[in-house]
């Protein structure tokens, strides 16, 4: 094993550097947003909506009467009506002695006076008032604002709505290689789960350089990538040390293990090893809990389904295991392994515990969706 290779001395529990990491951890405060760029984050409280529409109207063209009035007419039965009726358009308001509307042809005014030939019930060809949007109406609290949710929004003509926001900055540090694929992997993650992206490089790959990198300014969350082992370039764990506190570096997590948490004063820092299978689950067992209690949102809800087969683990440490959906149950691809062959290939994903030495087979497991 090269120096590159070793591994920190001890390992933390996952479950204890993650507590670790939210501990005081409270959600951002809200912000206003144009409806249109309220996408992705999630969303705060709000008050109560307008009720859409306001008041009954037309659902289509016709004759706006009063569905008791018209009991028994038919067109071999024509029923006079006392008064002319009254002719509206679709997304008119309906009168308020209204309750229905009928058809053009359902109303014959060829003679002295208006004749209805057809019944209807109450509420026929209307649209009644909070009918599309009801007072407490609008996408919940704590869940991601979605494209939809905007056709509410707008019906409701709200300029702006209330969001969380967390700003979360990125620190690549560069490989020898120069590729960045990790930092791309990781920022389209942190994009789709509501944060607000901030990409920055460090300069060089030494501790100086990497430490000027950390801003926690107008943060409220680091992510630093790469140099997270213990080789001679690795100087992640190094920076973070020089700006502040080091809570765990090693982690019982496989894959993940070189991974590091801690804190510059008040923000919570996350240094992700570079390479992506390594990079992924530290981010999902650790980076995204830190970011959903950051934007408020509400617990993410596994799907249960049994396992296909046999899962074994190692005890004492928490693997990571890649799920396909597979005939109404989960079929593992990778057990403390992550291909990229696998992980493009997943449905979802598992943690089993650093107690567990795994699964039998049909036992119903909870799992993370990697895909709508």
């Amino acid at each position: 094993m090269t120096p590159s290779q070793r591994l920190p001395a001890s390992l933390t529990p996952l479950d204890a550097a993650l507590a670790a990491l939210l501990r005081d951890l409270a959600a951002v405060a809200p912000v206003e947003l144009p409806p249109a760029q309220a996408i992705g984050f999630i969303a705060a409280e709000m008050p109560a909506l307008p009720a859409v529409p306001s008041c009954n109207i037309a659902a289509v063209d016709g004759w706006a009467l009063h569905a008791h009035d018209l009991i028994g007419a038919s067109s071999y039965t024509p029923l006079p009506l006392t008064k002319p009726p009254v002719w509206v358009e679709a997304g008119d308001a309906i009168p308020s002695d209204c309750d229905c509307v009928i058809d053009s042809d359902a109303v014959d005014l060829s003679g002295p006076a208006a004749q209805v030939l057809a019944e209807a019930i109450p509420g026929q060809g209307v649209r009644r008032s909070g009918g599309d949007i009801a007072q407490d109406s609008f996408v919940a609290t704590g869940q991601p604002v979605r494209a939809l949710d905007l056709l509410v929004a707008r019906a409701a003509k709200l300029q702006t709505v209330q969001v969380r926001r967390p700003r979360l900055r990125i620190v690549n540090i560069p490989s020898t290689s120069g590729q960045t694929t990790t930092a791309e992997l990781i920022a389209d993650s942190a994009r789709a789960a509501g944060a607000d992206i901030i990409r920055a490089e460090s300069a060089g790959r030494d501790a100086a350089s990497v430490s000027a990198a950390l801003v926690t300014d107008g943060n409220d969350l680091l992510v630093a990538i790469g140099g997270s082992g213990v080789g001679r370039s690795d100087a992640g764990v190094a920076a973070l040390a020089r700006r502040g506190d080091i809570i765990a570096h090693g982690i019982a997590l496989q894959p993940g293990r070189t991974s590091a948490v801690g804190r510059i004063g008040k923000i919570p820092v996350i240094v992700l090893p570079g390479a992506p299978d390594q990079a992924l689950a530290a981010w999902w067992t650790l980076a995204l809990p830190a970011l959903d209690r950051l934007s408020g949102r509400r617990p993410r809800s596994p799907l249960t389904l049994p396992l296909a087969r046999k899962v074994a683990s190692l005890v004492g440490i928490a693997e990571i295991v890649l799920l396909e959906r597979r005939n109404a149950g989960w079929m593992p691809l990778s057990v403390g392994e992550m291909p990229l062959a696998a992980i493009a290939r997943a449905d979802a994903w598992l943690a089993i515990p650093d107690g567990s030495e795994g699964h039998a087979a049909g036992t119903p497991v909870d799992a993370y969706m990697l895909r709508d």
